[in-house]
Protein backbone atom coordinates (compact mmCIF):
# COMPACT_ATOMS: atom_id res chain seq x y z
CA UNK A 1 0.00 0.00 0.00
CA UNK A 2 1.43 3.54 -0.82
CA UNK A 3 0.42 6.55 0.92
CA UNK A 4 -2.62 7.30 -1.53
CA UNK A 5 -3.87 3.58 -0.71
CA UNK A 6 -3.30 4.32 3.14
CA UNK A 7 -4.99 7.36 3.31
CA UNK A 8 -8.18 5.85 1.42
CA UNK A 9 -8.48 3.04 3.59
CA UNK A 10 -8.31 5.06 6.86
CA UNK A 11 -10.96 7.33 5.86
CA UNK A 12 -13.26 5.82 3.94
CA UNK A 13 -12.60 1.80 4.69
CA UNK A 14 -14.79 -0.83 6.80
CA UNK A 15 -13.41 -1.74 9.69
CA UNK A 16 -11.56 -0.86 13.13
CA UNK A 17 -7.91 -0.22 14.22
CA UNK A 18 -6.29 -2.32 16.17
CA UNK A 19 -4.38 -1.13 19.40
CA UNK A 20 -1.63 -3.42 20.36
CA UNK A 21 0.48 -0.21 21.42
CA UNK A 22 0.65 -1.17 25.50
CA UNK A 23 4.04 0.17 26.73
CA UNK A 24 6.50 -0.08 29.83
CA UNK A 25 3.63 0.29 32.55
CA UNK A 26 0.90 -0.87 30.89
CA UNK A 27 2.87 -4.05 29.28
CA UNK A 28 2.69 -6.43 32.86
CA UNK A 29 -1.37 -5.93 32.91
CA UNK A 30 -1.53 -6.79 29.55
CA UNK A 31 0.72 -10.20 29.58
CA UNK A 32 -1.18 -11.04 32.93
CA UNK A 33 -4.21 -10.88 30.60
CA UNK A 34 -2.45 -13.05 28.03
CA UNK A 35 -1.75 -15.67 30.69
CA UNK A 36 1.85 -15.34 31.62
CA UNK A 37 2.92 -13.62 35.38
CA UNK A 38 4.76 -11.35 36.50
CA UNK A 39 7.39 -13.59 37.54
CA UNK A 40 7.73 -15.37 33.97
CA UNK A 41 10.34 -12.48 33.21
CA UNK A 42 13.69 -11.29 34.75
CA UNK A 43 14.38 -7.67 33.18
CA UNK A 44 12.94 -5.31 30.93
CA UNK A 45 14.28 -6.51 27.91
CA UNK A 46 12.61 -10.17 28.49
CA UNK A 47 9.28 -8.67 29.05
CA UNK A 48 9.44 -6.66 26.30
CA UNK A 49 10.82 -10.18 24.38
CA UNK A 50 7.29 -11.88 25.63
CA UNK A 51 5.15 -8.87 24.52
CA UNK A 52 6.41 -8.87 21.31
CA UNK A 53 6.15 -12.31 20.92
CA UNK A 54 2.43 -11.96 21.72
CA UNK A 55 1.87 -9.28 19.20
CA UNK A 56 3.93 -11.56 16.60
CA UNK A 57 1.28 -14.42 17.06
CA UNK A 58 -1.57 -11.58 16.72
CA UNK A 59 -0.37 -10.17 13.02
CA UNK A 60 0.22 -13.28 11.67
CA UNK A 61 -3.00 -14.68 12.97
CA UNK A 62 -4.67 -15.75 9.49
CA UNK A 63 -8.04 -13.64 10.94
CA UNK A 64 -6.00 -10.37 11.46
CA UNK A 65 -5.76 -9.03 8.05
CA UNK A 66 -7.34 -5.87 6.27
CA UNK A 67 -10.53 -6.96 5.62
CA UNK A 68 -11.96 -6.18 9.04
CA UNK A 69 -9.05 -4.70 10.10
CA UNK A 70 -7.64 -1.56 8.75
CA UNK A 71 -5.01 -0.61 11.21
CA UNK A 72 -3.04 -1.21 13.76
CA UNK A 73 -1.00 1.08 16.30
CA UNK A 74 2.21 -0.41 17.05
CA UNK A 75 4.32 0.60 20.99
CA UNK A 76 8.30 2.14 19.69
CA UNK A 77 9.87 -1.51 19.82
CA UNK A 78 6.66 -3.65 17.90
CA UNK A 79 7.58 -0.71 15.16
CA UNK A 80 11.27 -1.33 15.35
CA UNK A 81 10.82 -4.91 15.71
CA UNK A 82 10.77 -7.76 12.98
CA UNK A 83 8.36 -10.34 12.49
CA UNK A 84 9.05 -13.32 10.72
CA UNK A 85 12.09 -11.75 9.72
CA UNK A 86 10.65 -8.57 7.95
CA UNK A 87 10.27 -4.82 9.81
CA UNK A 88 7.08 -5.01 11.63
CA UNK A 89 4.97 -2.23 9.99
CA UNK A 90 5.82 -3.70 6.51
CA UNK A 91 4.31 -6.96 7.23
CA UNK A 92 1.33 -5.10 8.65
CA UNK A 93 0.74 -3.22 5.00
CA UNK A 94 1.66 -6.73 3.04
CA UNK A 95 -1.32 -7.74 4.92
CA UNK A 96 -3.26 -4.94 3.85
CA UNK A 97 -3.18 -2.53 7.33
CA UNK A 98 -2.21 0.49 8.04
CA UNK A 99 0.41 0.92 10.46
CA UNK A 100 0.43 3.78 12.93
CA UNK A 101 2.94 4.32 16.27
CA UNK A 102 2.17 5.40 19.78
CA UNK A 103 4.25 8.52 20.34
CA UNK A 104 3.76 9.51 23.59
CA UNK A 105 5.88 8.76 26.97
CA UNK A 106 2.85 8.94 29.32
CA UNK A 107 1.25 11.31 31.59
CA UNK A 108 1.64 13.83 33.77
CA UNK A 109 0.35 13.95 37.48
CA UNK A 110 -3.72 15.65 37.55
CA UNK A 111 -3.75 19.23 37.58
CA UNK A 112 -6.90 21.03 36.78
CA UNK A 113 -8.80 17.74 36.36
CA UNK A 114 -6.41 16.38 33.62
CA UNK A 115 -3.16 14.83 32.82
CA UNK A 116 -0.97 16.52 29.86
CA UNK A 117 1.62 14.06 28.18
CA UNK A 118 4.98 14.52 29.21
CA UNK A 119 7.75 15.87 27.41
CA UNK A 120 8.87 14.62 23.85
CA UNK A 121 12.26 15.77 23.30
CA UNK A 122 12.98 12.77 21.41
CA UNK A 123 9.65 13.15 18.75
CA UNK A 124 11.60 14.43 15.98
CA UNK A 125 14.08 11.19 15.47
CA UNK A 126 11.32 9.19 16.46
CA UNK A 127 9.40 10.37 13.53
CA UNK A 128 11.30 10.37 10.83
CA UNK A 129 12.28 6.87 11.83
CA UNK A 130 8.39 6.09 11.36
CA UNK A 131 8.49 7.74 8.26
CA UNK A 132 11.58 5.57 7.10
CA UNK A 133 9.40 2.38 8.11
CA UNK A 134 6.41 3.48 6.09
CA UNK A 135 4.23 4.24 9.00
CA UNK A 136 1.15 6.49 8.37
CA UNK A 137 0.60 7.79 11.21
CA UNK A 138 0.76 8.54 14.90
CA UNK A 139 -1.38 8.26 18.16
CA UNK A 140 -0.53 10.93 21.48
CA UNK A 141 -2.87 10.15 24.72
CA UNK A 142 -3.22 12.52 27.33
CA UNK A 143 -6.46 11.58 29.78
CA UNK A 144 -9.13 13.92 31.34
CA UNK A 145 -10.81 13.04 34.75
CA UNK A 146 -13.05 15.96 35.07
CA UNK A 147 -15.23 18.25 33.35
CA UNK A 148 -12.71 21.36 34.00
CA UNK A 149 -12.78 23.83 30.97
CA UNK A 150 -9.42 25.22 31.91
CA UNK A 151 -7.93 21.82 32.18
CA UNK A 152 -9.73 20.34 29.43
CA UNK A 153 -8.75 22.95 26.64
CA UNK A 154 -4.86 22.82 27.84
CA UNK A 155 -5.04 19.40 26.88
CA UNK A 156 -6.59 20.25 23.40
CA UNK A 157 -3.57 22.89 23.19
CA UNK A 158 -1.30 20.48 23.65
CA UNK A 159 -2.32 17.84 21.76
CA UNK A 160 -2.64 19.85 18.34
CA UNK A 161 0.61 21.19 18.92
CA UNK A 162 1.88 17.61 18.79
CA UNK A 163 -0.57 17.15 16.19
CA UNK A 164 1.28 19.87 13.89
CA UNK A 165 4.56 18.43 14.18
CA UNK A 166 3.30 14.85 13.30
CA UNK A 167 1.41 16.56 10.75
CA UNK A 168 4.91 18.61 9.43
CA UNK A 169 7.19 15.10 9.33
CA UNK A 170 4.19 13.74 7.12
CA UNK A 171 2.69 11.71 9.38
CA UNK A 172 -1.18 11.58 10.00
CA UNK A 173 -1.85 12.55 13.81
CA UNK A 174 -4.42 10.70 15.62
CA UNK A 175 -5.07 12.65 18.66
CA UNK A 176 -6.88 11.42 22.19
CA UNK A 177 -8.13 12.80 24.56
CA UNK A 178 -9.75 10.19 26.79
CA UNK A 179 -12.75 10.74 29.72
CA UNK A 180 -12.11 8.60 31.93
CA UNK A 181 -15.23 6.64 32.30
CA UNK A 182 -15.62 6.18 35.46
CA UNK A 183 -15.27 10.26 35.98
CA UNK A 184 -18.28 11.51 37.90
CA UNK A 185 -18.66 14.61 35.46
CA UNK A 186 -18.29 12.63 32.36
CA UNK A 187 -21.00 13.90 30.43
CA UNK A 188 -20.22 17.73 31.22
CA UNK A 189 -16.57 16.72 30.01
CA UNK A 190 -17.39 14.99 26.96
CA UNK A 191 -19.67 18.25 26.29
CA UNK A 192 -16.70 20.65 27.05
CA UNK A 193 -14.20 18.46 25.35
CA UNK A 194 -16.35 18.35 22.05
CA UNK A 195 -16.63 22.60 21.95
CA UNK A 196 -12.79 22.58 22.32
CA UNK A 197 -12.14 19.86 20.01
CA UNK A 198 -14.73 21.82 17.52
CA UNK A 199 -12.86 25.50 18.14
CA UNK A 200 -9.15 23.48 17.18
CA UNK A 201 -9.88 22.20 14.32
CA UNK A 202 -11.48 25.35 12.88
CA UNK A 203 -8.17 27.18 13.55
CA UNK A 204 -5.69 24.23 11.91
CA UNK A 205 -3.89 26.42 9.04
CA UNK A 206 -3.56 25.05 5.46
CA UNK A 207 -5.66 21.70 4.68
CA UNK A 208 -4.02 19.38 6.83
CA UNK A 209 -6.60 16.68 8.49
CA UNK A 210 -6.44 14.91 11.47
CA UNK A 211 -7.81 11.65 13.21
CA UNK A 212 -9.34 11.56 17.07
CA UNK A 213 -9.67 8.50 19.42
CA UNK A 214 -12.08 9.71 21.55
CA UNK A 215 -14.06 7.58 24.83
CA UNK A 216 -17.71 7.15 23.58
CA UNK A 217 -19.65 9.68 24.98
CA UNK A 218 -22.52 9.26 27.49
CA UNK A 219 -24.93 11.03 24.95
CA UNK A 220 -25.50 9.18 21.86
CA UNK A 221 -23.97 10.99 18.81
CA UNK A 222 -22.59 13.80 20.78
CA UNK A 223 -20.11 13.13 18.13
CA UNK A 224 -21.36 13.50 15.32
CA UNK A 225 -20.08 17.20 13.92
CA UNK A 226 -16.75 15.82 14.51
CA UNK A 227 -17.17 12.95 12.69
CA UNK A 228 -18.43 15.72 10.00
CA UNK A 229 -15.92 18.00 10.26
CA UNK A 230 -14.01 18.69 7.25
CA UNK A 231 -10.46 18.43 8.99
CA UNK A 232 -11.15 15.31 10.79
CA UNK A 233 -9.79 12.51 8.73
CA UNK A 234 -11.60 9.12 10.93
CA UNK A 235 -12.73 9.38 14.39
CA UNK A 236 -12.10 6.34 16.40
CA UNK A 237 -13.06 5.02 19.83
CA UNK A 238 -11.34 3.83 22.85
CA UNK A 239 -12.55 1.05 25.15
CA UNK A 240 -11.71 2.38 28.38
CA UNK A 241 -11.82 -0.01 30.45
CA UNK A 242 -15.26 -1.23 29.09
CA UNK A 243 -15.49 -5.23 28.38
CA UNK A 244 -15.85 -6.21 24.91
CA UNK A 245 -19.64 -7.10 24.82
CA UNK A 246 -20.07 -3.20 26.78
CA UNK A 247 -18.11 -1.33 23.97
CA UNK A 248 -19.10 -2.98 21.11
CA UNK A 249 -22.91 -2.19 22.34
CA UNK A 250 -21.62 1.28 23.16
CA UNK A 251 -20.28 1.96 20.05
CA UNK A 252 -22.73 0.95 17.75
CA UNK A 253 -24.81 3.85 19.10
CA UNK A 254 -22.55 6.14 17.53
CA UNK A 255 -22.48 6.65 13.79
CA UNK A 256 -19.25 7.16 11.91
CA UNK A 257 -17.04 6.28 14.82
CA UNK A 258 -15.38 2.75 14.04
CA UNK A 259 -13.50 1.19 17.14
CA UNK A 260 -9.92 1.29 18.15
CA UNK A 261 -9.88 -0.87 20.84
CA UNK A 262 -7.13 -3.18 22.88
CA UNK A 263 -8.39 -4.51 25.88
CA UNK A 264 -11.49 -5.49 24.39
CA UNK A 265 -9.53 -6.70 21.49
CA UNK A 266 -7.61 -9.00 23.14
CA UNK A 267 -9.30 -10.37 25.94
CA UNK A 268 -10.10 -13.50 25.50
CA UNK A 269 -6.44 -14.58 23.95
CA UNK A 270 -4.43 -16.34 26.51
CA UNK A 271 -0.30 -17.80 25.86
CA UNK A 272 -1.46 -21.38 26.14
CA UNK A 273 -3.68 -21.35 23.56
CA UNK A 274 -2.91 -23.73 20.42
CA UNK A 275 -2.64 -21.59 17.49
CA UNK A 276 -6.00 -22.81 15.70
CA UNK A 277 -7.46 -21.72 19.48
CA UNK A 278 -6.59 -18.27 19.21
CA UNK A 279 -6.77 -17.58 15.79
CA UNK A 280 -10.64 -18.65 16.61
CA UNK A 281 -10.63 -16.29 19.58
CA UNK A 282 -9.36 -13.40 17.82
CA UNK A 283 -11.29 -13.75 15.08
CA UNK A 284 -14.25 -13.53 16.91
CA UNK A 285 -13.09 -10.58 18.95
CA UNK A 286 -12.85 -8.87 15.13
CA UNK A 287 -15.71 -10.18 13.92
CA UNK A 288 -18.17 -8.49 17.06
CA UNK A 289 -15.79 -5.59 17.02
CA UNK A 290 -15.88 -5.12 13.04
CA UNK A 291 -20.02 -5.29 13.17
CA UNK A 292 -20.02 -2.81 16.11
CA UNK A 293 -17.96 -0.31 13.76
CA UNK A 294 -19.97 -0.95 10.68
CA UNK A 295 -23.63 -1.61 11.64
CA UNK A 296 -24.86 0.85 13.43
CA UNK A 297 -27.98 0.48 15.56
CA UNK A 298 -30.88 3.23 16.71
CA UNK A 299 -29.80 4.86 20.27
Amino acid sequence: MNEVDMTSKIATGNGFIAALDQSGGSTPKALKGYGIEEGAWSSDEEMFGLIHQMRSRIITSPSFNGDKVIGAILFERTMDGQVDGKPTPQVLKDKGVVPFIKIDKGLENEANGVQLMKPMPELDALLSRAKGLGVFGTKERSVINLANREGIAAVVKQQFEVARQVLAAGLVPIIEPEVNIKSPERAEADAILLDELVKALDSLPGDDKVMLKLSIPTQPGLFDPLVDHPRVLRVVALSGGYSRPDACRELAKNRGMIASFSRALLEDLRHQMSDEEFDRALGQAIDEIYEASTDKVAA
